[in-house]
C-alpha cells in the first residue's frame, strides 16, 4: 500500500525539513558500509555491535538474531542510489549494493532448514524481502521468506494466542516478548505472496493478544509475559533487558510503535492505531528534556545518568514515520514526523562517529548483560529502510534503522538527498 500521494503533498507544508540532520545522507554511510561489506571473515560472520573504545565492529555467526540486518541495510542503499542517483559527494557510486546484499545473504540461506532464533526469523528474513521488492521471481528469495513464515507459523499456539518468543525448559511456560511484533511482518509478506489466511489470522491474533496483556494503561509495556501454554492465562509479567519488572525498556517500546503501526497499515483496525498513537504518546511524555532516549524510561537518574539507546531512538523514529504517514490528518501526522525528525537531530548530536565502523554510538545492546555505549547494527538500518516501508509496501536496528529514516524521509517528501 503505497502512501497517498494527496496526503503526503498535504503534509509536507506542516513540517520543517531544515531540521533533519545532514548526517543522514552523508557520503560516510556508504564508505563506511562498503568496508564492512568488504571486510566480513570467511566462512561469513555478521557484525552485531562494536566495542565501547574506538568502535570495531564485533562479528557473529549466522545463527544469530541481528545477523539479517547487515545484508538488508546493503539493499537500503540501493535504495537510497534509487532515490538519489549517485554523485561525487553521496559516495553512492562506490558499490553494486544488491549484488553486495545478495552475496551478504547467503550466509543466511543455511538457516532456513535450521536455526536457533526462534521468533526471529523475522529478522533474518529482511533482506530476502528486500530482494523480492526488486525481482518477485527470485527463487532464493521466495524459498527464504516461506521457510522462515513457516518458522515463525510453527510456533503459534492457538490457547495462548501468540507465538511463542523464547524456547524454556519447561514447555508450560510460554514466553512473549513485545519485539515480537515486528517479526508478525513476514507472515504478511507471505501472505501477499501466497493468499495464506492462516498467516494472517496468526499476525492478527498475536497482535490481538499482545494488545490485551503487554500494554499498560498509560502506554507503557512490559517487555515479558509468560503464559500457561496449556490454558492460555497470564502467568507473570516482566522484564529481561530493562530496569525492572514494571519499568518501560525503551527499545521494547520502540519495538510495539512499529509493530503496531505495522499492523494498522495492513488490516486498517483502528484498535492498532489506537494502540500505537498511545505508546507513541508515551514514548514522547517520558522522553527526557534534552531530547536523548533513555535505555529504560524509568531507570534512575541517580547515582550514574541513565545511558541512552541510539537503536530505540532509530527504531521508534522510523515508527514514528510509518505512524505520521498513516495518520487520518496531515495535522495529527505532522506530530508524529515531528517528534521523529526531532529524535533523529538529538541523536545524531550525541551519537554520530565519524572514526567508528558504525554510524551511531551510545547504543545500548543489554544493560543488565553490561553491553553499551557501543554501535549497533540494527541502529544503522533504521534510517535505511523507512523509505521502502513507505514506498514498496515493505517494511524494512541503530545503524540500519537510521539509513531508513533517511530513506523514509525522502520517499515521503520530507527530505531531500542531502538533507535540506
Amino acid at each position: 500500500m503505497r502512501t497517498p500521494i494527496s496526503f503526503l503533498a498535504a503534509l509536507a507544508p506542516f513540517v520543517s525539513a531544515q531540521t533533519v540532520p545532514a548526517q543522514l545522507f552523508s557520503g560516510l554511510i556508504p564508505q563506511k558500509v562498503l568496508a564492512t561489506a568488504k571486510s566480513l571473515p570467511a566462512p561469513i560472520q555478521y557484525p552485531q555491535y562494536t566495542d565501547t573504545s574506538v568502535g570495531h565492529w564485533l562479528d557473529f555467526v549466522p545463527d544469530t538474531w541481528t545477523s539479517g540486518f547487515f545484508p538488508t541495510t546493503l539493499y537500503a542503499l540501493n535504495t537510497r542510489k534509487t532515490l538519489c542517483g549517485a554523485t561525487p559527494t553521496n559516495g553512492l557510486s562506490t558499490g553494486d549494493w544488491v549484488t553486495l546484499g545478495r552475496a551478504a545473504s547467503n550466509g543466511l540461506i543455511p538457516l532456513e532448514a535450521h536455526n536457533n532464533q526462534g521468533h526471529d526469523v523475522g529478522f533474518l528474513s529482511f533482506p530476502f524481502v528486500e530482494e523480492l521488492a526488486i525481482n518477485p521471481t527470485n527463487q532464493t528469495a521466495l524459498t527464504a521468506v516461506k521457510a522462515f513464515a513457516a518458522d515463525l507459523a510453527a510456533r503459534f499456539n492457538p490457547v495462548v494466542g501468540c507465538t511463542r518468543s523464547w524456547d524454556t525448559a519447561d514447555p508450560t511456560d510460554f514466553t512473549v516478548i513485545i519485539d515480537n511484533m515486528m517479526n508478525l511482518e513476514i507472515l504478511w509478506v507471505v501472505y501477499g505472496l501466497t493468499g495464506n489466511e492462516t498467516l494472517r489470522n496468526i499476525a492478527i491474533t498475536h497482535a490481538d493478544t499482545t494488545m490485551k496483556n503487554h500494554i499498560r494503561a498509560d502506554g507503557g509495556s512490559w517487555h515479558v509475559v509468560e503464559y500457561n501454554s496449556t490454558t492460555g492465562s497470564v502467568i507473570r509479567k516482566r522484564t529481561s533487558q530493562g530496569f525492572s519488572d514494571n519499568s518501560t525498556w525503551s527499545r521494547g517500546e520502540a519495538w510495539g510503535i512499529y509493530g503496531f503501526a505495522n499492523m494498522y497499515k495492513h488490516t486498517k483496525d483502528p484498535n492498532y492505531l489506537a494502540t500505537a498513537r498511545r505508546m507513541g504518546n508515551y514514548f514522547l511524555k517520558n522522553l527526557p528534556s534534552d531530547g536523548i532516549v533513555p535505555w529504560d524510561f524509568n531507570a534512575p537518574l541517580i547515582p550514574a545518568p541513565r545511558p541512552a539507546d541510539s537503536s530505540a531512538a532509530t527504531i521508534v523514529a522510523t515508527g514514528f514515520l510509518l505512524l505520521g504517514s498513516l495518520e487520518t490528518s496531515a495535522a495529527a501526522g505532522k506530530v508524529w514526523i515531528d517528534a521523529a525528525i526531532n529524535l533523529l537531530s538529538h541523536i545524531t548530536t550525541l551519537a554520530w562517529r565519524p572514526s567508528w565502523q558504525s554510524l551511531l554510538s551510545n547504543g545500548t545492546v543489554n544493560w543488565p548483560a553490561n553491553n553499551f555505549l557501543t554501535g549497533i547494527v540494527y541502529g544503522i538500518i533504521a534510517l535505511l529502510s523507512s523509505c521502502r516501508a513507505q514506498s514498496n509496501n515493505k517494511r524494512a536496528a541503530g545503524d540500519y534503522y537510521y539509513i531508513k529514516a533517511g530513506n523514509d524521509l525522502i520517499s515521503m517528501g520530507l527530505a531531500t538527498c542531502t538533507g535540506s
